[in-house]
């Protein structure tokens, strides 16, 4: 074994053992984390500082993933992806690294993903065609043709710098390092820069990079130790020792700070705001005390209502939402504070705002009340490691390498116990929070101002120089060399186009049928009656952590007042309660629970009853901690401070410019809910407190503040008066075993506290009219759907819609809207509730195009003509998505939801022998039942020169979003 280990620590922070070692043929850097966790990790990192905006670091990540050595075929991270297990499988390019994750909980199957991981980025084909596919290329449809540019990570950019948020984080960081350093770079590309790659670079970098000297390994898990160890061996002794140089260097300190403004893309907007953010770059040679310090210290500062720099800026009226963040990804961090939404007139107030109350803080100290709930906060979220969806692995191997990358110790990282008791012990002698406060920030000049200013011309500017960029290119060309670039092209075209070889396929390691569970895996669910109030109870092993929820039945409302549902929540948890204002009720709530958070869930019954449409507030606590949870819960539900006025408008503006910055990055899913919407009563109730249409009402509801805010007032009452009772409410528990049956009593306390009043339904909500819509936003790219109710058109539910979707995700859509037609993603989704179909794009260059592939995804269907081996991948996907691993909470959640909508265990085991038994015949059936998207809903969300282009073509109903 080519293995030496360096170090072996017990981490009871992990619950396992960590060993570090050094692979001694070629200095490859392994971290082993070996626990009980069933949810397997397996990464290696390669540190990728970029030279210059061109985007390498990106477009490698994408492109060592097609094709390579032992798996010579266009896609096998796809093909991977249909026939595994996985709970995990990416890529990811960060400003000075690059990282190749996968997890699942069989570990045959991690062993499968290791493999095609391994071989793709120690030995990708990575031919000219592959850098024109994934990164750019020119096309031209004929020589008298305009010239343009194509390629995914391109068009991604190109999304990534419509968005405002986007381009401030990166200009933010930039601002505080010279223009040469790596971290000015653009990692993700410019598309400005883009196309100054070179094949020749794009080949040296992967050459340079990708060696098992420049390495970072991480394993997690309960995989054994010993056949990790000789797995790596194998793939790495392959390899000699070499000198990589990817240092990254440290940044000069500044003598002053620094001011830089900058335009973005406003569109016609009249009254677009501008954005502004203060930035710290900090030392680089701050111990693992230090950096966790400076975390609390930021939540401190900004992560609450109760923060007093986020209480300042919210509180000063200058803009309509704060920006903050401590960034560890980097080797220097990075404090940033700022605002958004603020008037451009008053863009030099919020430096002076900041600066000030930073110095009062400074001197006055602070509230011993907010450092005790900061403290409590991060403590729990640092015991608790609960991730969500995100394997927890994966989260512990992000964290380690926030210092290992660096050369420092990752197990000292990842070991917070020693550094968390002396900062306790430290923070409470007094004035450690305010030393760091000015060691850090106050006394430290290397700092920037960013203010980025709204310009109606920055996009057509950009879309001109490239117009120019393009047309000078084009005049240089002779005939001959047009020609070549049309070849090239159509080149490209007939490779994306031709079937990979079957034997090629054959060799891409994958799970039998055989290594499936055939039984559906279950979650502990009894229902109790509480003082009459049903309870769903959970019992598993949480790790002495209470889950709770509690939800109110939305039928109770009138229609009307439905949509003030997506911001009441956060009335009832930061408006405060008849004896505590919103920063003391705060301050409670961080220092005597884990959180408490509010959701809507809406679906439909598939027993045909009653959509379930429901209200909850959710919080967790350690067991002992529970009657102050309790105690909380009860005080927000009987005696909210609704009347503030002020305090009220902070969310709603709060409220209006998070859900506006979210369409440009997540404008899929605003597609998805709206499109939606146009079927159900249930979506319905989602767009109206959640989607467009819930930002129509948020921009109204500011309005109704100032000349109606008696009426908004009744509004607010009558939902409390209405929702908040104990006939309309339902309870769902997750703990560990036999925690419920000590400790019923607090519960049935809690229950008698609420008023009881009876419950009367109210009308549902009618879904959107039907009508093909174009929302426009200024962007350069759009966000493509199109739906249909399934269940209207004959269709009978059946198992095999998951394998299906599985495969036409995993081919037809990856396919045609990405690799062919250059999105960032093309794929599909199927709600067995309601028998909704849609098909979604992700940053798409194209529009009707894109369209005419989903219409045509029918005829694919039925003309499918795979051996049996495609169709067992496709099924074993999609048990693999059925299966999703998932934590504590997350069990009682979904055994709720399950509950709410009618979805028994029984159901579930029908489902999923159908899916086991899935043929092509299936996918024929289907493919008859799908061509009724042909007359789909249509919605669009995107460019408007764009959108209107077609707008008489697909009887659009164009609607400006932003």
């Amino acid at each position: 074994m080519s293995f030496k280990l360096e170090q072996e620590r017990h981490l009871p922070e992990l619950n396992g053992i960590a060993r570090l070692y050094r692979h001694d043929q070629t200095g490859a850097r392994f971290l082993s984390i070996l626990n009980d966790d069933e949810n397997k990790v397996f990464s290696i990192c390669f540190r990728t500082p970029p030279r210059t905006s061109n985007g390498i670091a990106h477009i490698m990540e994408h492109s060592v993933l097609c094709g390579s050595r032992k798996y010579p075929v266009k896609e096998p991270f796809i093909e991977l992806a249909k026939g595994s297990l996985n709970t995990f499988l990416n890529a990811f390019t960060f400003p000075d690294k690059t990282c190749y994750p996968v997890a699942s909980q069989n570990l045959k199957d991690l062993y499968n993903l290791m493999d095609v991981y391994l071989d793709a980025v120690f030995y990708p084909l990575i031919p000219p065609e592959t850098l024109m596919q994934e990164g750019w290329h020119y096309e031209i449809a004929a020589p008298d043709q305009p010239l343009t540019y194509k390629g995914v990570v391109f068009n991604e950019m190109k999304g990534a710098y419509s968005s405002p948020e986007d381009v401030l984080g990166d200009q933010s960081r930039a601002s505080l390092f010279d223009p040469t350093h790596p971290y000015a770079r653009d990692s993700g590309g410019d598309p400005e820069v883009i196309p100054e790659l070179t094949y020749e670079e794009f080949k040296a970098f992967h050459e340079a990079y990708y060696h098992p000297s420049n390495a970072y390994i991480w394993m997690y898990g309960d995989a054994p130790e010993e056949e990790r160890l000789r797995v790596l061996d194998e793939w790495l002794n392959a390899f000699a020792a070499r000198q990589v140089d990817s240092s990254i260097p440290t940044q000069a300190r500044f003598d002053a700070p620094r001011r830089v403004t900058l335009p973005y893309d406003a569109g016609d907007a009249a009254d677009a705001r501008a954005y502004v953010t203060l930035n710290w770059l900090l030392p680089p040679d701050l111990s693992v005390q230090d950096d966790l310090t400076l975390s609390i210290l930021a939540h401190i500062l900004l992560a609450t209502p109760a923060s007093p720099l986020r209480k300042a800026l919210t509180e000063s009226g200058l803009g309509e939402d704060v920006i903050g963040d401590y960034e560890q990804h980097l080797r220097q961090r990075m404090f940033t504070a700022g605002l958004k939404g603020v008037a451009p007139e008053h863009v030099d107030q919020v430096e002076k705002l900041i600066l000030a109350t930073l110095q009062t803080l400074a001197e006055q100290g602070f509230d011993p009340d907010t450092v005790a709930a900061s403290l409590n906060t991060i403590e729990f979220r640092l015991r608790e490691q609960n991730t969500g969806r995100f394997p927890r692995g994966l989260f512990l191997m992000l964290t380690a390498l926030t210092d290992w990358l660096y050369d420092k110790d990752p197990l000292d990282t990842l070991a917070f116990e020693q550094p968390l008791t002396a900062i306790k012990q430290a923070a409470a002698a007094g004035g450690y929070f305010e030393d760091y406060l000015r060691r850090y920030l106050l006394d430290n000049p290397h700092r920037s101002t960013v203010f980025l200013m709204p310009d109606p011309e920055e996009g057509h500017r950009r879309a001109e120089r490239e117009r120019a960029r393009l047309e000078a290119i084009k005049a240089s060309l002779d005939a001959d060399a047009i020609q070549e670039i049309i070849a090239q092209a159509q080149e490209l075209h007939r490779r994306q186009e031709t079937p990979d070889d079957p034997q090629a396929l054959a060799a891409i390691p994958r799970l039998k049928l055989d290594d499936l569970e055939k039984q559906v895996r279950t979650i502990p669910t009894e229902e109790r009656r509480v003082r009459g109030v049903r309870l769903l109870w959970h019992p598993l092993p949480a790790h002495g952590i209470v889950y709770l929820d509690i939800g109110f039945n939305l039928r109770t409302l009138p229609p009307r007042l439905l949509p003030y549902m997506g911001l009441f929540g956060r009335a009832l948890r930061q408006m405060g309660t008849r004896e505590q204002d919103f920063v003391q009720l705060t301050q409670r709530i961080g220092r005597e629970t884990g959180g408490i958070s509010d959701t809507i869930f809406t679906a439909e019954h598939l027993g045909g009853q009653d959509p379930a449409q429901w209200f909850f507030l959710r919080g967790k606590a350690l067991q002992e901690k529970v009657p102050s949870l309790l105690d909380i819960l009860r005080d927000i539900l009987l005696t909210p401070r609704l009347a503030d006025r002020q305090r009220f408008r902070q969310i709603v503006l709060e409220e209006k410019a998070r859900l506006e910055a979210s369409l440009v990055p997540m404008g899929h899913r605003v597609v998805n809910q709206r499109l939606r919407a146009h079927f159900t009563t249930s979506d319905r109730v989602a767009e109206q407190t959640g989607g467009v249409e819930y930002l129509f009402f948020l921009r109204q509801l500011a309005d109704r503040l100032d000349n109606a805010w008696e009426e908004v007032l009744a509004d607010l009452e009558a939902i409390r008066r209405r929702l908040l009772t104990a006939d309309a409410m339902l309870l769902n528990l997750t703990a560990d075993p036999g925690w419920l049956d000590s400790s019923s009593s607090r519960l049935e306390e809690f229950i008698g506290h609420l008023p009881r009043q009876g419950f009367s339904r109210e009308p549902l909500s009618s879904p959107l009219s039907a009508g093909n819509e174009g929302l426009t936003i200024p962007a350069q790219v759009n966000y493509v759907g199109k739906a249909v109710n399934l269940y209207r058109h004959g269709y009978r539910p059946d198992g095999s819609v998951f394998v299906i979707n599985n495969y036409l995700n995993a081919t037809y859509l990856w396919e045609k809207i990405r690799v062919q037609g250059g999105a960032y993603g093309g794929f599909a989704t199927f709600d067995p509730n309601s028998g909704v179909w849609a098909f979604l794009s992700y940053r798409d260059p194209n529009l009707k195009a894109t369209l005419d592939k989903y219409d045509q995804a029918a005829d694919f269907l039925r003309r499918l003509d795979v051996p049996r081996d495609e169709i067992e991948k496709a099924i074993i996907g999609a048990i693999g998505s059925l299966d999703a691993y998932q934590l504590p909470d997350a069990k009682g959640w979904t055994a709720l939801t399950r509950y709410l909508t009618g979805l028994s265990d029984s159901e579930r085991q029908r489902r999923r022998e159908q899916v086991l038994r899935t043929t092509l015949k299936d996918f024929h059936r289907f493919g008859d039942v799908l061509a009724a998207v042909r007359e789909g809903q249509i919605v669009v969300l995107g460019a408007e020169d764009q959108i209107a282009a077609v707008q008489s073509e697909l009887s659009l109903q164009i609607q400006k979003v932003l």
